[in-house]
């Protein structure tokens, strides 16, 4: 297993480790995440906030291990877009995050995404406290990941995660392995949090 060094994010103040040096990797190692680490990541999504308790989340989890990848892994991988697939192949866990964006009846639940979000969160959250990394991935083909596994129509998939240890980026094309060290960067507060009028920085 490759060590990679940490790279905590530069804050106003310090924040918990578990958030300052969450980031999202390419370089993944391909040795199997244990059944309890993936139990408790799904653990920590499934406590995540919910209005009226709703619980509005899905996840489809596939697996790749040494004796090769389960169906649901590969069909979760196939639904990428090419240029998440050429890193991605080495993450030893794919999960997709899929809502309920409809109630049965055709009533639109429009907090629900921002649910999964929650619910997503707290995975990444408990994938560090486990020295994992979990990397976020849009680039993906809804629709065949909804014909592949049968989902039904009032639920989409958002995100795909790749799931796994760090790995070595010098494994990876030149586009990607440029990008593990490129500085970690967010817009400064006064750009998104603001007090009194909309622009007037809040902190």
């Amino acid at each position: 297993m490759t060590t990679v060094a940490t790279r905590t994010a530069g804050t106003a103040v310090e924040l918990h480790p578990l958030l300052a040096e969450r980031w999202s990797p390419r370089a993944f190692d391909r040795e199997p995440v244990s059944d309890a680490d993936v139990t408790a990541l799904l653990e920590a999504a499934r406590w995540a906030p919910s209005a009226n308790n709703y619980q509005p989340w899905r996840f489809l989890v596939g697996r790749a291990g040494v004796d090769g990848s389960d169906a649901t892994y590969k069909g979760l991988f196939d639904a990428l877009a090419e240029f998440n697939q050429v890193w991605a192949s080495a993450a030893p866990v794919l999960i997709a995050a899929i809502v309920e964006v409809e109630h049965e009846d055709g009533s639109a639940r429009e907090i629900a995404p921002y649910e999964l979000g929650l619910a997503v969160a707290q995975l990444t959250v408990e994938a560090s406290a486990r020295g994992l990394h979990a990397h976020q991935m849009g680039g993906f083909d809804a629709g065949q990941i909804a014909v592949e596994f049968g989902v039904p129509a009032q639920y989409r998939a958002v995100v795909v995660l790749a799931v796994g240890r760090l790995g070595d980026p010098a494994a990876l094309p030149a586009w990607a392995a440029e990008r593990e060290s490129a500085p970690r960067e967010r817009k400064p507060l006064s750009d998104i949090a603001f007090s009194g009028t909309w622009g007037a920085a809040a902190a």
